[in-house]
């Protein structure tokens, strides 16, 4: 699915899904929470978004294996366990294989409507006529860089997080993706970046996923609107003259499509391109979409 939005001739609004899952179903939403299938496991998270009433009855409802069960600190709480789950079990998408478990957040390592911009990239890189060099930012659990590198790309994968980093390892072995495609980098992002444009080291695609707050390896602290306009330029800085694609997600802030769409435009503006913006969304069964992260795309 692919919803567009365009007012007064102003920046289109597109509202992505990602329809190729197999192991992965919104079943449903609202009061609030929502209801996944994660492969054979059915679990229940918080969503805020989700201000309608639930299509599925309770019986449905409580076929769930686990339920996060948030505390008044934010993104704080704790998963019940209502029936017995493995310590982790695995995901298929497309070519990709990845591990999901239940972690200290509400995350399972796995973020289902990203799916959308692993087939972007995948096709952005099958279709360029050179070995392109990847940048990923905040990688996490690497599902992105996974993509890129089995799509024939040469990713360097970047987060501070040593646990998350480990992660991402288990699931290249998962997914067969090559040793010798991913580079890992346990470091701060700005100060890396900054470091790769003093070196010269250029790269045809720049991804993002930054968080709204989080601390660097040696405790760093990232805070989105103060930290993002530097990132972005640095970023900018360190692409090539054959550069192809910037990616930017963004979770957990007020910033708006619009607010990608300019700062894209802006940092992008000498390298003319194009811009495309929108929202990043998982559907249930009764067709409704939930929100998840706001994105901005640049193409050359």
């Amino acid at each position: 699915m692919n919803l567009m939005i365009n007012v007064d001739e102003k920046p289109v609004v597109n509202l992505l899904t990602s329809p190729g899952w197999e192991d992965y179903r919104l079943l449903d939403s609202g009061n609030g929470r929502k209801l996944e299938q994660f492969g054979p496991y059915r679990l229940i998270r918080p969503e805020a978004e989700a201000v309608w009433s639930p299509m599925m009855n309770t019986e449905e409802w409580e076929k769930a294996a686990a339920e996060f069960i948030p505390s008044a600190e934010e993104n704080g709480g704790h998963w019940k366990l209502l029936k017995k789950l493995p310590d982790s079990w695995k995901l298929r998408y497309r070519n990709l294989t990845l591990k999901a478990m239940l972690s200290n957040s509400k995350q399972l390592g796995v973020f289902p409507e990203q799916a959308c911009h692993w087939d972007w990239v995948t096709e952005r890189i099958r279709s360029a006529n050179q070995t392109m060099k990847v940048l990923n930012l905040f990688g996490y659990t690497g599902a992105i860089s996974m993509a890129c590198a089995a799509a024939g790309a040469k990713v360097t994968h970047l987060d501070a997080s040593k646990k998350a980093v480990a992660w991402a390892k288990e699931n290249q072995e998962l997914s067969k993706v090559p040793l010798d495609r991913i580079r890992w980098i346990l470091d701060d992002a700005l100060k890396f970046v900054q470091r790769e444009s003093r070196r010269g080291s250029l790269y045809e695609g720049v991804i993002l996923d930054p968080p709204k707050f989080g601390r660097g390896p040696k405790g760093e602290v990232w805070e989105f609107y103060k930290g993002f306009p530097a990132l972005l330029e640095a970023c900018a800085n360190v692409l090539s003259d054959r550069a192809d694609f910037m990616l930017v997600t963004a979770y957990a802030v007020k910033a708006s499509s619009v607010t990608l769409y300019n700062a894209l435009s802006e940092v992008n503006r000498r390298r003319g391109g194009t811009v495309s913006v929108g929202e990043v969304c998982n559907c249930d069964n009764a067709g409704r979409l939930l929100s998840m992260a706001v994105y901005g795309r640049w193409m050359a």
